[in-house]
């Protein structure tokens, strides 16, 4: 056998009536869809479930696999301790696919933190199946961590997955738990911003239709600003189905409380080798890459040049003769900045300039930030039709006295106390205000939050 059905689902304690006290009523359609796969999971009548969950444990590189041969978990946190239940894992199952992740060089398995007790992402969906009639004594389950890796990769691990369960003849489903956006209402717990109902829109559109391509190749930006929750998880399970013929139905979607929550549940058919979302994606990325290229403006296209060929050579590029006399004749600071699945990969630069031009700066400065920035790895041969990169032309800092006179948008900052000394550039996401900036730029150089710096200000030129 091999993977029988497939379900994203949501995971809010507030559906359980015992910590909910009536406000679950606000999301009775997502209950009733709880309910209802629940009822099919168990006529299904499997051998192992596995549960992909964003509140297991997370490492950037690597993807957690359940350890042991059991856990065990209450809704303490949820001041609900009488609400518990404990699994039994599939320890052959685990085995096997540490083993065959190792294999297909995909960072998985046991190592790592030895966490016995259930996350709520894991808990909530045993907890319906539990209430359903499953037989928590019978049926074995493997609770799998996500990653920071990329969507290909996620997309890989399901794969494996799903071979596993072939070649161990198990009846598997496969429960990828996540909710989506956390910012959908203004008077929510996160807040309001308008990807948010965007992001939701766009999954639910991407699961119902199972247009898989598109969940893996959603907009970074956009998830990042809609604070998802869920999508690594439904990136895993769209491997797990892959080359699949595959029904999708909508049960359920409803985000009153400022958190989207869906329910899609996944028929599974025979093979379809046409939804080879592998090398869609490849081929996607591919032409993302070329057309990046294409785009960049003389400044970047420099910034990369010197990028790929230290990484293939390991030796500086030459500059090229054509560059536009502004790069050629003057001087200034540049930072080089390289960004990864939406993910900060390397940034390193200079202030005030230390060569003859600033084309120059910037061949130094992507070296440096390739290869010297001690917070990354180098950049692999491998990864870099996956770099996007800017690059940021400084103006002279210009010392200021005054808050006031910062702002986070337009300007970056450099702080100085004792030789110590940090900077942080302007318009990054995330970083809303001066007093953020000059927080983060303090402990970049080290400098305690409260000690009192000297102020600078700087303006840059910021180059895609």
């Amino acid at each position: 056998m091999s993977i029988l059905a497939a379900v994203a689902v949501p995971h809010p304690p507030i559906i359980l009536p015992e910590i909910g006290h009536g406000e679950e009523q606000k999301i009775s359609a997502t209950s009733n869809a709880y309910k209802e796969i629940s009822r099919r999971i168990v006529e299904l009548n499997p051998d192992t479930v596995i549960i992909t969950s964003p509140h297991s444990i997370l490492y950037a590189d690597y993807f957690h696999i359940s350890p042991g041969d059991s856990a065990e978990g209450d809704m303490s946190r949820f001041r609900a301790p009488q609400v518990n239940l404990k699994i039994n894992y599939d320890t052959e199952f685990v085995e096997k696919l540490s083993n065959a992740a190792m294999t297909e060089n995909i960072p998985a398995g046991k190592m790592g933190e030895r966490e016995k007790n259930l996350d709520h992402g894991t808990f909530i969906p045993i907890r319906f199946l539990e209430q359903a009639g499953l037989d928590l004594d019978k049926v074995k389950f493997l609770r799998i961590g996500l990653s920071g890796l990329s969507a290909a990769i996620h997309y890989k691990f399901g794969q494996i997955i799903s071979k596993v369960a072939k070649e161990l003849n198990r009846r598997v489903v496969f429960i990828a738990s996540g909710d989506l956006s956390h910012k959908l209402k203004s008077d929510g717990p996160y807040g309001f911003v308008e990807e948010g109902p965007q992001f939701d829109k766009a999954v639910m559109e991407n699961l119902g239709g199972a247009d898989f391509l598109k969940l893996l190749t959603m907009d970074n930006k956009l998830c990042n600003r809609a604070a998802e929750c869920g999508l690594r998880s439904f990136w895993i399970m769209a491997g797990a189905l892959d080359r699949k013929n595959i029904s999708a139905e909508k049960l359920s979607y409803e985000g009153p409380f400022g958190v989207g929550y869906g329910v899609v549940w996944f028929e599974i058919g025979g093979e379809n080798l046409s939804r080879n979302f592998d090398v869609q994606l490849e081929n996607f990325n591919h032409a993302e890459y070329i057309n990046r290229k294409k785009n960049e403006d003389p400044f970047v296209k420099l910034a990369r040049l010197s990028m790929e060929t230290f990484v293939k050579t390991h030796k500086p590029a030459e500059l090229p003769k054509d560059l536009p006399a502004e790069m050629t004749t003057l001087r200034a600071g540049t930072f080089v900045s390289l960004h990864k699945d939406g993910n900060l990969r390397g940034c390193i630069g200079t202030f005030l300039p230390t060569t003859d031009s600033i084309a120059q700066e910037i061949l130094q400065n992507a070296i440096s930030a390739c290869s010297r920035d001690p917070r990354f790895s180098p950049v692999e041969i491998s990864e870099l039709e996956d770099i996007e990169i800017s690059v940021d032309v400084l103006a002279e800092p210009e010392r200021v006295f005054d808050i006031k006179d910062c702002d986070a948008k337009k300007y970056g900052v450099i702080v100085e106390n004792n030789g110590r000394r940090g900077l942080l550039l302007p318009d990054l996401e995330g970083v809303d205000t001066p007093q953020e900036q000059i927080a983060i730029a303090k402990k970049k150089a080290g400098i305690p939050a409260n000690e009192k710096v000297a102020l600078w200000r700087f303006e840059v030129v910021r180059h895609h």
